[in-house]
């Protein structure tokens, strides 16, 4: 071993302090960088989740009354006028509807195929809520001059429908289905269960109206009335 005399000793310490040092400060700026890297991770803002269509459903359902509020078995007196003449007098009739399975209009049951039978489903949210409905959510659009998001229905509709939804109050604004678009309105509330009582069917080929409905008086029903038969 070889001792150093007091200059040979100085001399080391002048050449290595100053490397030591620089080594600290360059610790220090990876340092200080790594927690700026780290504040600006979590202060950033978390990318929006895709909506689930369950939530969605959930959504339109309590701003209807709730799901034990539904209409499953109810009669309308329905103004009805087919024609794409908004001023049309058109007909009044009495309907009782238990969707999708059944419509008697006084007491004769509509063709199995009506597609009345699955509007009227639809704006009840009876497609929606049904177990065997698969669901897909759909692109935002502007629907009636508001922002709406959308869902289709298929496994129990066919061809699937897609329904669109006030962004805001998550009320019913349209039903695309088949060659028409139907748009639903004015609404008001019954037995706890909120509804819109006005439609109007589009064509989409030329987007021209070819029916305006509007439902004046509705009645939940707790039981078949005397006559009709399922």
């Amino acid at each position: 071993m070889t001792l150093l005399d007091n200059d040979q000793a100085s001399g080391l310490s002048k050449s290595c302090y100053p490397t030591l040092k620089v080594n600290e400060e360059e610790t220090m700026r990876i340092v200080h960088r790594s927690v700026l890297v780290c504040v600006a991770l979590v202060s950033a803002p978390a990318a929006a989740a895709e909506p689930d269509a369950q939530e969605l459903v959930e959504r339109v359902v309590r701003a209807a009354g709730g799901k034990d509020q539904l209409l499953k078995l109810f009669r309308i007196e329905e103004k009805l006028n087919v024609s794409s003449d908004p001023n049309k007098k058109g007909k009044v009739r009495v309907s009782v509807i238990e969707p999708p399975a059944n419509w008697w209009i006084r007491k004769k049951q509509r063709d199995e195929d009506e597609p009345a039978r699955y509007l009227a489903w639809a704006w009840t949210l009876g497609a929606v809520t049904d177990p065997k409905s698969k669901l897909e959510v759909l692109p935002e659009i502007t629907d009636s001059g508001k922002p709406a998001f959308g869902l289709r229905v298929s496994g129990t509709i066919n061809p699937p429908m897609d329904l669109y939804f006030d962004k805001d109050d998550a009320r019913l604004l349209s039903i695309d289905w088949k060659s028409s678009v139907h748009r639903l309105s004015k609404w008001k509330e019954h037995d706890g269960v909120k509804y819109p009582t006005k439609c109007v069917g589009y064509k989409k080929k030329n987007n021209k109206p070819w029916y305006f409905s509007e439902i004046i008086e509705l009645q939940r029903l707790e039981k078949l009335p005397d006559g009709l038969g399922r």
